[in-house]
């Protein structure tokens, strides 16, 4: 066969440049973004997309090259990233159209972290040797069938290229299947252990990347069954008994879901850890409160990290409840009426930790509600995050001045060589909105479905591995920049006297000599606007300039104004007054588990 330009699609791509990501769900990761932008294939066509793969574990190390701007940030710029190990937990599959698939580590060569495709024209020689030589292989789905597929449906139906990742989950899934059948008398305790040792030996071969991954299997479903077949024989050939690719892709999803649900929440209190000690740094520190973005009254530093701790506790709570209900086992429903054979969904419920078998086996197989919570749950959470990014990166400007990001979480200009930018915060903010487009997506996507499965669900899994990607990235960095800022306090404490902080305490204190709340309103309203007339603070006004706004003030009333006094007559549960701040800080240092 010659080379067919249709078929290959854009393959135009003569290296492929991976990256190396840590795998410690722990520890920061280097973007290593520094050759080209990468291309992939996926299936027959070409996808600008980083292949997620692998891991620095895997690859030599060798030193970053010097950035253009570095002479202005010496330090070594650390940009944090999701834990690619949970994402991407064996060397990605490169794949090519049908038998002409090749294994991650086999045809290409590595040196250092570039892999080299074969040239144009090799590909074509050798495509065509391989289609010479090897007949299609019949599809499992395909004794219906007299004629195969075409090359394009081929193609545009293949999840391979992303489900690759559910791998581990559903030889989970396989083994416990297996031993009910086994339980169930379905088939034979041999078959059983035959099959369960196939399945070890393929988990092996993918953690390796040995495993060869093939788009004409479609999916991580029937390239894992296939290759058991290929492996044990007639025993694999029993396996898929009383089972559907629809619950089981069902399942594969709600215990990958449970797995990122328990990342995240890991990652969550890692950074309301991060805040709290930040906080306990700057105990005293009074900084300006802003509603609309003007100034409003005084706040002490650590009740502002404390509100996006409380903020990523809600957050870790919609995740909790979101993971207990998805904790539901829909094996057993095939593809959508059950079965007439004798299984027990209640034993594969319980060896696969489910809280117990979804009772409707129509709505374990179409619905993805499990999935749109999860993401609602991340969009809420990148929300959030991405508040906290625009905050800092407006404190980092010269305009406010009130932070400073250390060299290892900054970046330079290409041009400018003063410019110093708080780049992390920014992307923060900025992948919000492709978590929020996760969610929509997948809202889109299921708005017209009726019951029961449907193919447009197999569009579920990218904008989930995606957005779980993003937040895991997004929540370490955020914690890694908290702990590499610093925050000026001189620059804060000569900005507090602009803006009359202490307005609404002096109604307070009007309050407590008796004038209704609506006519204190309106004193300290003419007070202040006294103050704008002479260029003063309310505390500098003099007793006489007070009284003639109204007689009602006393001496007393300078115990009330300026933002220290104010500040310190804060009591109300949950306020910004010393006392309920350390509180809170006791109370959240008990709660996070950090030791004094």
């Amino acid at each position: 066969m010659s080379y067919n330009k249709n078929r290959l699609g854009t393959l135009i791509i003569p290296e492929l440049i991976w990256l190396g990501l840590n795998s410690s769900p722990s520890t920061c990761t280097d973007f290593g973004l520094k050759d080209r932008p990468n291309k992939v294939l996926r299936g027959h066509t070409q996808l600008n997309r980083r292949p997620e793969s692998v891991t620095n574990s895997s690859l030599p190390r060798r030193a970053a090259a010097p950035q253009p701007w570095a002479k202005r940030t010496p330090a070594t710029i650390l940009m944090a990233a999701t834990s690619q190990s949970f994402l991407s937990p064996a060397p990605n599959p490169l794949l090519r159209p049908s038998t002409f698939s090749f294994r991650a580590g086999g045809v290409v060569s590595l040196r250092g972290r570039r892999l080299a495709f074969p040239s144009i024209a090799a590909a074509s020689t050798s495509m065509a040797s391989s289609e010479s030589e090897e007949k299609k292989e019949t599809k499992l789905w395909g004794g219906r069938f007299e004629e195969g597929v075409t090359d394009a449906v081929e193609g545009f139906t293949e999840s391979i290229s992303y489900d690759w990742q559910l791998y581990k989950y559903d030889i989970m899934g396989s083994k416990a299947h297996a031993s009910m059948l086994a339980a169930q008398g379905l088939i034979t305790a041999g078959d059983k252990d035959i099959i369960l040792e196939g399945l070890d030996q393929i988990e092996k071969l993918i953690q390796d990347g040995k495993f060869e991954w093939r788009t004409d299997r479609e999916d991580v479903h029937m390239n894992i069954e296939a290759a058991l077949i290929e492996k044990v024989g007639e025993p694999a050939k029993k396996l898929h008994t009383a089972r559907s690719r629809n619950d089981q892709i069902v399942t594969d999803l709600r215990l990958w879901c449970r797995d990122a649900i328990d990342k995240i929440l890991f990652r969550i209190k890692q950074f309301q850890v991060s805040l709290v000690l930040l906080a306990s740094k700057y105990v005293d520190l009074i900084v300006p409160g802003y509603t609309h973005l003007q100034r409003a009254q005084p706040v002490l530093l650590p009740h502002l990290l404390l509100s996006y701790v409380e903020q990523l506790e809600r957050d870790a709570g919609r995740l909790v409840n979101c993971r207990e209900r998805l904790n539901f086992c829909p094996l057993g429903a095939c593809a959508l009426a059950g079965t007439g054979l004798p299984i027990d969904r209640f034993k594969t419920a319980k060896d696969l930790k489910f809280t117990a078998p979804m009772k409707n086996s129509i709505d374990a197989v179409s619905d993805r509600d499990f999935v749109l919570e999860f993401l609602a749950a991340n969009s809420i959470t990148a929300v959030h995050l991405s508040r906290i990014g625009e905050e800092w990166v407006l404190w980092a400007s010269e305009e406010f001045g009130f932070l400073t990001p250390s060299d290892s979480v900054s970046t330079g200009s290409s041009i400018m060589p003063q410019k110093k930018n708080p780049d992390p915060m920014e992307l923060v903010r900025g992948k919000s909105a492709r978590v929020v487009g996760d969610l929509m997506t997948v809202l889109t996507l299921c708005k017209g479905l009726p019951q029961a499965y449907n193919r447009d669900l197999q569009e579920d899994k990218e904008p989930l591995f995606d957005s779980v990607k993003a937040v895991l990235g997004m929540l370490e960095v955020c914690t890694e920049f908290s702990q590499n800022i610093s925050f000026n306090s001189k620059r804060i404490q000569s900005s507090l006297p602009a803006g009359y902080l202490d307005a609404t305490t002096l109604a307070d204190y009007l309050v407590k000599k008796g004038v209704p709340f609506r006519t204190s309103h309106e004193i300290v309203g003419r007070s202040v606007a006294l103050c704008v007339s002479k260029n003063c603070q309310l505390a500098e006004l003099g007793l006489d300039d007070l009284k003639a706004v109204h007689p009602v003030f006393e001496t007393d009333v300078y115990g009330y104004l300026g933002v220290e006094n104010a500040v310190n007559k804060f009591i109300s549960y949950g306020s910004t007054g010393s006392e309920q701040v350390k509180k809170q800080l006791e109370d959240w240092r008990t709660q996070l588990g950090i030791s004094s």
